[in-house]
This record gives structure tokens, sequence and C-alpha cells, in this order.
């Protein structure tokens, strides 16, 4: 069971917000910067001190007879292609009004696009890859909350990319899969991902930028995206560092079988095109892109990440148990309120302590002790926060540290939980998203309905830590913030960095609740008949019996 969409509509990260505008002020041509990249020359515009580059093109555009294809290199272009203006979003369906929703935007598909911040004087430089969030459904590479220039003051080269979404990055089907060599299908979204890696591989030293020195980091569908590029072989060597803000390790669908109570997702791709009337994959192609994202979106169709046995050989839970993941630093942590924004995945409050409690017994049996231990009955609307926020962010989080610290790899955690009043006074402490204002230094391009942070002195000092924690992080392999608390790896102690105020160290994250979810992930699993996914307490299947390997 995959979440229904009534239940997605605020599960999204952080989308989209005002678009990056294209310049401020007077200035001459002769005054732009010009790159002679392998890809052909660009020109960009200079903004804060940094050298912006925008909409560069990294693959041609999945039309037509492209769409649910690979995406393909483009030819090196002739002339100087101007740079300087942004760039459409891949297609996707209308957002809910919430605090992510970013209004009317311009979108493409041809949108395989990416974004190059680099300092004035970028040599050799670390570089950055921002993947954004927005349950590979929504979202943009453009988005003004994405601006790089707090980067370029640290020598760092950020790039933001786009990627196709939704059923045009997602969609599995047997026709696509006779028409490669691999017969295989979905995971369009994803190639597109590694097709930016490469891109950058191979041209961003002519931004200045160090090929060998690549840092990748997202949040939300932008860290579930990182862990699918550090699982996937075909990523493998293109980035030496990740970083995972509010990502999740559910059930993904296998292209060909039905298990852990999913269909497969050739099934999926089939009925799909049932609902919309397709006869075959020339009927999908035929269709309008917008009203094609919309159509699929209102049938129930959600991405994820397919077991092809080519770009994702098994599920993520089974890739990190194995040790196949790429050999790579991390940083990865989660927000204290995460579902506070996410209201649609909470169950439903019970009618009295007594219903919850018997409910809580009868889904989760031998388990139910250690549950109500952690969400007890005496505050039930606490309780279903902290469930599902643990069930799906804390417990993958955590999980996605000891993976990398098995590896012998340096692994840091952390937990955001600063706020500010207008957050406070919506409800929305900690929410999900809330850090990457802080993360990218910049609190004034929000979306309209998020809570407005004030620029003061305390939340710049949040900021600036952060900052410099993920900077020297990609420079170097290790957060270090000037002025403030050392980070120290994840397997000390189970130690962890709290953003609360100001940036403090502390030992013993979140005890007992990997303990918990990792039972109740290996029990399902063992079932063959149970996916792992969001729900938790009165949302949640009859909780197996242990099986072989279970506790």
């Amino acid at each position: 069971m995959k979440i229904p969409v009534r239940a997605l509509i605020g599960f999204v990260g952080l989308a989209l917000s005002t678009a990056v505008p294209a310049g401020t002020g007077e200035r001459s041509a002769a005054q732009d910067p010009v790159v002679d990249a392998p890809a052909g020359s660009v020109r960009g515009v200079i903004e804060d001190n940094a050298r912006k580059f925008r909409a560069i093109p990294y693959a041609k555009p999945p039309l037509g007879a492209l769409r649910w294809r690979a995406p393909q290199p483009l030819p090196r272009w002739a002339g100087i292609r101007a740079a300087q203006s942004r760039g459409a979003a891949c297609i996707q369906p209308p957002m809910a009004q919430g605090p992510y929703d970013r209004g009317a935007i311009d979108m493409s598909e041809d949108c395989l696009t990416l974004d190059v911040t680099a300092p004035e004087n970028a040599r050799n430089a670390p570089v950055m890859i921002w993947i954004h969030g927005g349950t590979l459904i929504w979202g943009s590479a453009q988005s003004a909350m994405y601006d790089g220039r707090e980067f370029a003051k640290r020598g760092i080269i950020l790039v933001s990319i786009n990627y196709r979404l939704g059923v045009l990055g997602y969609l599995a089907h047997p026709e696509l899969g006779r028409e490669t060599a691999e017969g295989v299908s979905g995971n369009y979204g994803l190639q597109d991902q590694i097709a930016a890696l490469q891109w950058v591989r191979r041209n961003i030293r002519a931004f200045g930028g160090d090929p060998h020195n690549v840092t990748i980091f997202g949040e939300s569908a932008g860290a579930l995206s990182v862990e699918y590029l550090m699982a996937s072989p075909h990523a493998r060597g293109l980035f030496g560092k990740a970083v995972a803000q509010s990502g999740y390790m559910f059930t993904m669908p296998e292209l060909r079988n039905a298990r852990y109570g999913e269909q497969s997702a050739e099934a999926i791709g089939v009925a799909l095109a049932g609902k919309l009337g397709a006869k075959s994959i020339a009927d999908l192609r035929a269709m309008d892109a917008r009203k094609l994202s919309v159509a699929s979106a209102m049938a129930g169709f959600l991405p994820y990440g397919t077991i092809d046995g080519h770009i994702l050989k098994r599920q993520l839970v089974d890739t990190f148990d194995r040790g196949e993941q790429a050999p790579v630093p991390l940083i990865a942590g989660l927000n204290s309120g995460e579902t506070r924004s996410l209201r649609q995945l909470l169950p439903p409050l019970p009618a009295s302590a007594d219903a919850y409690t018997a409910d809580i017994r009868a889904r989760y049996g031998d388990a139910s002790d250690a549950y109500l231990r952690l969400y007890p009955a005496t505050d039930p609307e606490q309780a279903r926060l902290d469930a599902s926020r643990d069930g799906i962010y804390s417990w993958a989080m955590e999980r996605l540290a000891r993976a990398q610290a098995r590896l012998g790899q340096p692994s840091y955690l952390y937990l955001f939980s600063h706020s500010y009043p207008s957050a406070d006074e919506a409800g929305l402490t900690g929410f999900h998203a809330s850090e990457v204002p802080f993360i990218f230094g910049n609190f004034q391009a929000t979306p309209p309905n998020w809570p407005r942070i004030p620029d003061d002195a305390g939340q710049r000092r949040i900021a600036d830590a952060m900052l410099d924690y993920w900077t020297s992080f990609a420079r170097t392999g290790r957060p270090i913030a000037q002025g403030a608390s050392e980070w120290l790896p994840f397997g000390t102690d189970n130690a962890f960095m709290r953003f609360e105020g100001g940036p403090r160290m502390a030992q013993k994250f979140m005890p007992g609740v990997f303990d918990l979810h990792e039972r109740i992930m290996c029990r399902r699993r063992a079932s063959g008949a149970q996916s792992w996914d969001w729900r938790v307490g009165a949302y949640a299947p009859v909780l197996p019996v242990a099986g072989k390997g279970c506790a």
C-alpha cells in the first residue's frame, strides 16, 4: 500500500518558491562572464560577487518519441549560449495550498537543465550538487530558495539540477522495457540525475570546480534521490560525499514481481494506462504532457524508484545491509517536527487513551510495550506526530548513518529543532523542510505561505553555522563551523548535532526509536507480504510475528 494521493498533499519537501531573478541593475554584455566548457560556451551574469549560469542543458530534452527514454548526450553547441535567465521546471501537477505552495510556474518537457553558481575567481573549488525535494512529483532547480551566493562566499560551486518528475520520470511499462537493450523501464528521473552528475564530471573544471571533489545533497525526495544515487552502481565514482536531509526508505516496487504487498512496477504502469484510456505507449506519448501529469496524479500514480536489476538492484535496506552502497562520508538528519506540516500522513486521533492503547496492542503485539513507551497514550496528539516522524524519517536517517559507519566512513547525524515565533504560532515548530532556508542562508525567498523568518542575529547564527558545517564537509569530509561545537561522528556514543538556538553536540540519539522501527521493518520484510512505509499507529497493518533474523 502506497501513500494515497490525499495524503501526499503537503508531503512534498520544499518544492518551489519564487523564481530566481535573471539579474539586477545595469550591465553591459562585455561585463558578463563567459565560460568555454566541453559542452559549449555559456554567458552568465555576475550577482552578489558570484558568477551565475542558469538553465544550462545537460542532456537532450525528452520530447515526443524521447519521452520515457534514457537521457541522451547533447552535441557541443555552436556559439555562446545565453545562460542568464531562469529555465523551466519539469512538468508537474498543481500543488495544493500550504507552506510549500509556490503558485503558477513555467514548465516544459524541455527541462533537463542545471544552474551553476561559482565564486568569481574559483579555481579547483569543491562542488556541491543540490537535488530538490517534492515527492518526485514537484519541484525545480530554479527556486529562489536555492540561490547559491552564500556557498560561493565560502568558496563552493553550487550546482542545482532539474530532473523528470511524476509519471514522466518514473513510469515503468512492458512496452518501454522492450525498447531497451536491458529490457527495463522506469527510473528516468534518476537516470537524469546520473546524467547531470556525468555532465558535472566533464564540464565543471571550466567553471573553476574540482570534478573529483563533488558532494551530492538533497532534502526529502532529494534526500531519497541521494540514497538512490548511493545505491546505484551507475552513479559510482561521480561523487565523493553525500548529505541526506529528511530522507526515507520506503519499499520500492520491483519491475516485474509483486512483493511486499506491492504490485510490480510494470503492472502499475499497465493499470495506469488503462485508467487513462491509453491502449499503448504510443497513445501515452501522444498525450499533452501537462494533462498527462495531472491525470496520472489524479489516478493515484505515485513515483518511486523501481528495482530493475540495472539502475537499482535491490531494496535500499538490502543494499545498505549488504554494504553495496557508495563508500562515502555522510551527513544525515531530520527535523523535530517533520509531520507538523504533513498532517495528512498522521493516523486519526483515538476516541480515548484506553482505545489508543487497545488498538496499539492489537496491531503491534509483542512490540506494543516498546511502542507505548515511546508514544504514550497520555498525549495522543504528540504520540501520532512523533510516531509518524520516527517511522518515516528518524529510523531511516539513523539507519543510513549506521550503514556508512559500518563501512568505516565518517558519518554525522543531526536533529534540526530550531524554530522562530511565526512557525511556533502556526503550530509548525521544526516542520518538514524548515532547515532549507538556513542551509542556503536565504530567508527572503521562501514561498508565500511559509512562516516568515526574522532576519536577526539569532537566525543568522544558526544559518552561518549550518553553512559552515555543510561547506567544510564538502571541502574536506569533516563538518566544522567557526566558533561552534565540534561535530563528532555518529559512532561516538550515537553522537548527534542538535540545531536549536545554536549548534550543540548531544549523545544517545533518540533512544529506543531505531530499535523499535528496525524491528517492525525487519518483520515486515521477512514476511514478504507487508511493505514498510509511512503507516504507523492506527494506519499500521497487524505486525507479523518474529521471523528469521528478526526480534
